[in-house]
């Protein structure tokens, strides 16, 4: 058996110092194999490994003083690849079994489990099940292709989460996911498209005219002795029932990688990866309008979430991601994404430092626009499809004929917020600083036809909260809303090295006031574990790699 291995999360002894270092857990996972038994053991940090250990768990729950808890899987190299991908999995869900139980009530609590289930619930069933058994038929006849054999480790990782929760501890490798089970907190994204494919005739989930998820930014910084740095940075925007937040370390075998996540899955859902090949990846949603499109979904297709789990895990430059990534298209959860590889800008490369790929249902489309971030200094992301192919054929056209330059990649008031204020990046701090700004009511480019004539949505760090409810507005996604963005992640070259990012949990409170449950339009929305207030500043994590 290889030296045990295992890294350690470093938070600054500032915040330590400030108490935002909460109490941690380490559980030791050890696979007992004439029993077929995984058995747990709480151990103290100097305690040498048992024999035939699986995953070590390091767990800290500091959601009440920084709005993150903190969790670090690490599996043994010398076993099984896919014992090692339930194991992590099993180990996750019984760490973390109250946050998920809490993100659960809160985010999918009624979702489609009444008995009988509605027509719209038979639907989604039926679509899921299908997929779920046609990809493990794929499995089956291609068990040497590695593609497949990374969903059947994303899907087994599902499986051993579901396990873990319910501390089901005898070892059974078999996939048995039900699609209303663990499997809905994976769909995430997923879903919101299959409803609209399978044209539910009860909605279930319900996505506002023009509504979209996330603004992103990469920006190359050049300091006065011409030393560069390359920031890459993501807000996510979301409902705020959504704020239970973990930010994530995998240590499996011969793959690495940190993220921001949520209780129950085991992809991020931002979303924003640092990897140990030195890629970072992220990306913004663009939606798809065009409805003669949706015949594209079908059950013979591999999952947004799943694609990209493999692509992480697979690629080793951008184009193999994006390769990767458009294998067997589901058409659903249709985004901009954004491939940024470090190795490249330490080569000081021109090309290969940014790939973006959008995809729309029976189509993808990817290229290197390497030359576009050093021409301009920046790529940002809001939502809008970049490529013109993606932006013609989402409906993108009838919708800036019938709505106007909102609905425009140029002249969209994130894109024109991102034009202007870039600049003023010039370090990690000042970058958080743009990517947290929302002045709606002050900044002109916030303004909108509406009353009145502003709108919460028309920054890069939305707060529709603060919309009033009796204002009048053109489309849904300026209105007050269940809508916000809810964090803030950066990395740089350095950063990025460690696995390292600088994060922010909960709504802007910048220019804004802070969030609170007790005071906010959302006070009956379910927020089981949340803190009251979200007055929470920047927190850095560094992962020893």
């Amino acid at each position: 058996m290889a030296s045990f291995l295992r890294s350690s999360l470093v938070i600054l002894s500032l915040f330590c110092a400030l108490s935002f270092c909460g109490k941690t857990r380490r559980v030791l996972f050890v696979y007992n194999e004439g029993k077929n038994f995984i058995e747990s053991h709480e151990i103290h940090n100097s305690d040498p490994p048992p024999p035939q250990w699986i995953v070590d768990a390091t767990y800290t729950d500091n959601v009440e003083t920084t709005g993150w808890a903190v969790g670090e899987f690490t599996t043994n190299p010398d076993i099984d690849p896919h014992l090692q991908a339930y194991g992590a999995g099993y180990a996750e869900g019984y760490i973390t079994s109250e946050r998920i139980e809490q993100t659960w009530n809160n985010t999918l609590k009624g979702y489609c489990d009444s008995t009988p289930l509605s027509k719209s619930c038979v639907k989604i069933h039926d679509f899921v099940q299908d997929n779920i058994q046609w990809m493990l038929g794929m499995i089956k006849k291609n068990p040497d292709d590695k593609f497949w054999d990374e969903v059947n480790k994303g899907l087994l990782q599902v499986q051993g989460l579901e396990d873990g929760y319910k501390n089901l501890a005898v070892y059974n490798p078999t996939i048995r996911l039900k699609p209303f089970g663990f499997y809905l907190f994976q769909l995430g994204g997923d879903l919101e498209d299959l409803e609209v494919a399978l044209e539910v005739e009860e909605p279930l989930k319900h996505r506002a005219v023009g509504s979209g998820h996330c603004s992103a930014l990469v920006k190359i910084v050049t300091d006065k002795t011409g030393k560069q740095d390359l920031f890459s940075a993501h807000d996510t925007w979301s409902s705020f029932e959504s704020m239970l937040r973990i930010m994530k370390r995998y240590n499996f075998g011969s793959h690495s990688e940190s993220f921001s996540g949520y209780p129950g899955s085991v992809f991020s859902g931002d979303d924003f990866y640092i990897l140990a090949t030195g890629l970072v990846t992220m990306e913004t949603t663009n939606g798809n309008s065009n409805s003669d499109l949706w015949k594209y979904v079908t059950p013979e297709t591999v999952p947004e979430w799943l694609r990209n789990i493999a692509a992480n895990r697979l690629a080793k430059n951008g184009e193999e991601w994006c390769e990767i990534f458009s294998n067997y298209n589901s058409g659903t959860y249709n985004n901009q994404w954004m491939i940024v590889d470090y190795n490249e800008f330490e080569k000081r490369s021109k090309t290969g430092v940014l790939y973006v790929l959008e995809q729309l249902p029976g189509e993808t489309v990817f290229d290197d626009v390497s030359n576009v971030l050093f021409n301009q200094t920046y790529w940002a992301s809001y939502n809008i499809p970049y490529f013109p192919e993606i932006f013609k054929d989402s409906g993108q056209p009838a919708m800036v004929a019938k709505y106007g330059d909102w609905f425009t990649h140029d002249k969209n008031p994130r894109a024109k917020i991102f034009a202007r204020d870039h600049k003023k990046v010039v370090d990690m701090d000042s970058l958080i600083k743009l990517m947290r700004y929302n002045d709606f009511k002050n900044d002109p480019i916030s303004r909108c036809n509406c009353t009145p004539p502003y709108s919460a949505e028309n920054s890069i760090a939305a707060r529709c909260d603060l919309n009033p409810a009796d204002g009048v507005f053109p489309f849904g996604a300026l209105k007050q809303r269940d809508h916000a963005a809810t964090d803030v992640k950066a990395t740089s070259y350095s950063l990025q090295k460690v696995l390292g990012m600088m994060a922010e949990s909960g709504p802007t409170h910048d220019q804004q006031p802070v969030f609170e449950w007790s005071k906010s339009p959302y006070a009956n929305v379910s927020h089981l574990g949340m803190p009251d207030r979200f007055d929470f500043g920047p927190v850095l994590f560094v992962w020893d790699k």
